[in-house]
């Protein structure tokens, strides 16, 4: 399964709303849309249009990975998921692993801390040790990734692996990384610099300069 970053983005928010607002689910266009472009609990933060949302459902309901309540006497659309714990998908998660999962699509990468704070109004985690007994069943199952840790960094970080990986990281993570390879090249011209002073000082002593 490979979302683009605006699939993802509508799947984690039908899972999040399907728990938070039951009142208020399935949701019509309107709704996700602007459920898709909140301001808190998404990175990052996107200003999509309806018909960038409703371009993405399309292809959600031809994939059947999301269902249409067409509306009868006037009364709007509304769209409902198929993406896991349904008769109709294979995934069927527990109700911490579902948690996680959403929480993954919705904020990309996270640690385990930070997936347990956030997680509050989606299940329980009595600790940060079920969170992570949760995603290590999800890894096992090739739903979810451990990041390697980052210098300077006490946890490691877990992505979602329904996407192309890049959409995966959030904004900041992306700079990060390009940040690393400018500083690589750094190194390593430097290390060239460091050599070409050595075959210098060599030359200059086989000369008895």
């Amino acid at each position: 399964m490979q979302l683009s970053a605006n699939k993802q983005r509508i799947i984690g928010c039908l899972l999040e709303k399907q728990s938070t607002t039951p009142e208020h689910y399935p949701l019509s266009l309107n709704g996700l849309t602007n459920a898709c472009n909140q301001k808190s609990n998404r990175d990052p933060v996107l200003n999509l249009t309806e018909n960038d949302v409703q371009n993405a459902l399309d292809e959600l309901i031809e994939t059947r990975l999301v269902t249409i309540d067409e509306g009868l006497s006037g009364r709007v659309n509304k769209y409902d998921h198929r993406f896991c714990n349904t008769e109709f998908s294979n995934l069927q998660f527990s109700v911490q692993q579902r948690a996680i999962i959403c929480l993954l699509l919705l904020r990309g990468a996270q640690t385990p801390g930070e997936l347990r704070t956030r997680s509050n109004r989606l299940a329980d985690f009595s600790n940060v040790n079920e969170v992570e007994n949760a995603l290590n069943e999800l890894i096992k199952n090739d739903y979810v990734n451990k990041l390697d840790r980052e210098p300077g960094k006490r946890d490691s970080r877990y992505v979602h692996l329904f996407g192309d990986q890049a959409s995966n990281l959030t904004t900041n993570e992306t700079i990060r990384k390009v940040d690393s390879l400018k500083n690589n090249e750094l190194d390593e011209l430097l290390a060239e610099i460091d050599e070409l002073k050595a075959e210098l000082r060599q030359i200059k002593d086989h000369l008895g300069l």
